[in-house]
This record gives structure tokens, C-alpha cells and sequence, in this order.
């Protein structure tokens, strides 16, 4: 059980401190711009990064797949098709980075039919987004580099990756911005620059560490069989992705409509959800590389452990943030923002935020074991389940309970996801193990 423990968390921690450092991309720009003298550079920043937020996200498959489909190879302990996955996923991630970079014109515009920002703001987050998009081919390369390095069991270069990328990008946003007197277009060139440094990083440690494996065959790249997995396990977790989207965006839209107190209320109490989904999530990637080798390897012993200590882990991830929440909630609203207003309408939703923990750690880790076990099938239906209860249970109790419907169908989601898969789980396990 040590051992095992362990090896979930090597994986797990530096999966946390990567996760953490991705909102401080967003949040460097922001407090940049936010000197700039105009709030429309904040709109624009806004807007611009709420567009390549949902693009990457629809995107998530390139690491997600990687990683389940490289743990199981690096577990039988082929190589070839380790290099093989590598391949594929970088090279994937990279032609679907120049099909945006050439549809750049219509995304944007197309965005606008949606968002409607004042002629400024839409102006400048035009500029923020010709320039960012041209970081898209760094960005999915580097997803696909990340799912594999985790599948390889090293989740120690992606959060190397990580932090290199923040440094560059606030040394370089301010220097385009103070030394170099641009605008918006500057902090635009230094999210540019961070993700073609993170991208060359991983690249360069890839060499450093992984060159060896270049003496290996990739003969097979194309082949069909393996290639119509890869895109089927991609197409599902693409899939899946589009359902979370739609309820995260419904969501906060539905929040929006109840006025900007409610709007409030719910971004800051999301934000709870937020902070235990990005510790939960270094669980998940523990979960996809350790349940994905040792699938690979036919080891269904250590496949059951390990399955059994991330849950161990999860449930006490779960009570330490239900027992944070509940004894410092209130003191960390206060920290996001002095609007008292806000703070004291968000005690009546308060304990559906502090039910988060709870209802959603399950999710979590079986995604994590979905993953490694390629069970990508079962991950979208349980996700499509969870959605469709989301919208029943929120249109079935709207005109009663209001926000609280929105709060309660969100908790049912969470908590039907993590049912489902569990119903799922004993199919998952006898097909891993049953046709290796």
C-alpha cells in the first residue's frame, strides 16, 4: 500500500502545482492591463481569453487520450508504440492548430455573433486573438506532450513546463508592455512567447530525457486498426468535453439571467469548486497513468489497490476541503472581493458550495481510471447522463427554487457522474483485463 501510495503521489503533486499555475496565465494579463488606464483593455482581455479558454478546452482530448492509451503501452513495455502514440498525438495537435490558425477570420467573427462586447473592446480583443492564436500550434503540441510525459509516468517536466511558462510570460508582457509601450498587443506577444517556451521546453526535455527511444520503429504510424482507436478514445473524451462545456457555460449563463448579484454569487462560490477541482485533478492524473500501466501490464492486482487508494486519498481530500470551506468559506469570499453586497447574499447558497467536496470526488478519480483504461465509452455516457439530469432537474425546479435549482441540479451532476461510472466500473475492469 505504501508503494503504491507512493507512486500516486509522484505523479499526483507536481500535477497540483501545474494545475495551479494555469489560471496565473490569465491572471498576469488581467493585472497588466488592469494598469493600462481603461477598463476596455480588461474587456478585451476578457473576452479573448474566454475564447481560447473554450477552444483548448474542446481540445482537452489531445492529453487526456494520450495519456491513457501511452500508460497502457508503457506498461506492456512497448516502446515503439510509445513513440508511436507521441506521434501521433503531437502531430494531431499540430494540424489541428493550422486549420484554426487559417480559420482564424470566421472564429473570431463568428465569437461576436455570441458575445457582444462595446466596438472597443471587440476591437481590442480582435487584436489579442490574431495575435494569440498563432500560439495554438504550441498549445496542442504541448497537450499532446503532456498526456504522453503523464502516461510515461512523469508528471514532474509538464509542471517544469508549466512554471517556465509563467516566468516568461509576465518577463515578457511587461517588457512588451512598459519598455516596449504596446497595449493590449503586448500582453498578447508575451502569452505568445510563454507558450512557444513552454512548447520548446518540452520539446528540448523530451531529447534530454526520452531521445533514446528515436532508435525505435515507427513502423505502423498509420495503421488502421491502431489508428481508429485513437481516434475513437480522442472522439469520445471530445464528446464528453462538449457536455461539460455545455453545462459549465449553461451554468453561468443561467446565473447571468437572475441579475448581477446572483451572477456574483455564483462566480465566487464556483471558485471553491475551482480550487478543489485543480488538487483533484493531480488525483485524476494519477489515476490515468498509474490504472493505464498497469492495464498494460495485465496487473489486476495493482490495478484494484490502486483504484482503492485514490479513493482513499479522494475521500480525504474531500472532508479537508469541506472542513476548510466550512471554517474559512467566508474569510475567502472576503479575499475575492470587499463587495458586501455579494458576500451576504451568498450565505443563502453557501452549503450547496460546501457540498462540492463531497459530490464530486468520486467523478474525479474514476475519470482518472476511465482514462488509463481507455473506457472512454463509459466516461461519455456518464457524462451525458449527468448533463441531461443537470437540465431536467434545473428547468423541472426553476420556477420553485430558483437559484437554489441551479445550485441543486449542478451538485446532481457532479454526484451522477461519479454514480454512473461507479456502475460502470466492474464492466470497465473485466474488458481491461479480459482481452489483453
Amino acid at each position: 500500500m505504501k508503494d503504491i501510495d507512493r507512486q500516486i503521489l509522484r505523479i499526483a503533486l507536481p500535477s497540483i502545482v501545474s494545475n495551479i499555475t494555469v489560471p496565473l496565465l490569465g491572471l498576469v494579463d488581467v493585472t497588466i492591463v488592469g494598469h493600462l488606464g481603461s477598463p476596455a483593455y480588461i474587456g478585451a482581455i476578457a473576452v479573448g481569453g474566454l475564447l481560447f479558454n473554450i477552444i483548448y478546452w474542446l481540445f482537452g482530448f489531445l492529453r487526456m487520450g494520450t495519456s491513457g492509451m501511452t500508460s497502457q503501452a508503457f506498461g506492456r513495455q512497448d516502446p515503439d508504440e510509445v513513440l508511436r502514440l507521441l506521434v501521433r498525438a503531437v502531430g494531431l495537435g499540430l494540424a489541428v492548430a493550422i486549420i484554426l490558425v487559417a480559420l482564424q477570420t470566421p472564429l473570431v467573427h463568428g465569437a461576436f455573433l455570441f458575445i457582444h462586447p462595446t466596438e472597443e473592446i471587440q476591437e481590442l480583443a480582435t487584436t489579442y486573438f490574431r495575435i494569440c492564436i498563432w500560439g495554438a500550434p504550441a498549445m496542442l503540441g504541448l497537450y499532446g506532450l503532456t498526456g504522453w510525459y503523464i502516461g510515461m509516468q512523469n508528471s514532474r517536466i509538464p509542471m517544469a513546463v508549466a512554471i517556465t511558462q509563467n516566468v516568461v510570460n509576465i518577463a515578457a508582457s511587461l517588457s512588451f508592455v512598459y519598455w516596449g509601450g504596446m497595449k493590449v498587443e503586448g500582453v498578447a506577444l508575451g502569452t505568445l512567447v510563454a507558450q512557444w517556451a513552454g512548447f520548446l521546453m518540452a520539446l528540448g526535455l523530451w531529447f534530454r530525457h526520452y531521445g533514446y527511444l528515436r532508435r525505435h520503429s515507427l513502423q505502423g504510424l498509420w495503421q488502421r486498426e491502431a489508428m481508429a482507436r485513437f481516434f475513437g478514445v480522442n472522439r469520445d473524451i471530445f464528446l464528453r468535453t462538449l457536455c461539460l462545456v455545455a453545462v459549465t457555460m449553461f451554468f453561468t449563463s443561467a446565473g447571468a439571467a437572475q441579475g448581477e448579484i446572483i451572477l456574483a454569487v455564483n462566480t465566487l462560490l464556483m471558485q471553491l469548486f475551482t480550487l478543489f477541482s485543480y488538487v483533484m485533478d493531480g488525483f485524476a492524473y494519477a489515476g490515468e497513468a498509474l490504472s493505464g500501466r498497469y492495464v498494460g501490464a495485465q496487473d489486476r492486482t495493482a490495478f484494484r489497490h490502486t483504484v482503492r487508494r485514490l479513493f482513499v486519498w479522494g475521500a480525504g481530500m474531500a472532508v479537508l476541503f469541506t472542513s476548510a470551506y466550512a471554517l474559512g468559506g467566508n474569510a475567502f469570499l472576503g479575499l475575492l472581493t470587499d463587495e458586501q453586497e455579494v458576500i451576504a447574499a451568498s450565505q443563502d447558497y453557501f452549503l450547496w458550495a460546501l457540498a462540492i467536496p463531497a459530490a464530486g470526488m468520486a467523478a474525479f478519480v474514476w475519470d482518472g481510471v476511465f482514462i488509463g483504461a481507455t473506457a472512454t465509452r463509459g466516461m461519455l455516457a456518464a457524462m451525458a447522463l449527468a448533463a441531461l439530469c443537470f437540465f431536467l432537474l434545473y428547468y423541472g425546479l426553476r420556477g420553485i427554487w430558483g437559484n437554489h435549482a441551479l445550485w441543486l441540479a449542478f451538485l446532481a451532476y457532479l454526484a451522477m457522474r461519479g454514480a454512473a461510472q461507479t456502475g460502470l466500473a466492474g464492466r470497465t475492469e473485466r474488458k481491461a483485463f479480459s482481452t489483453k
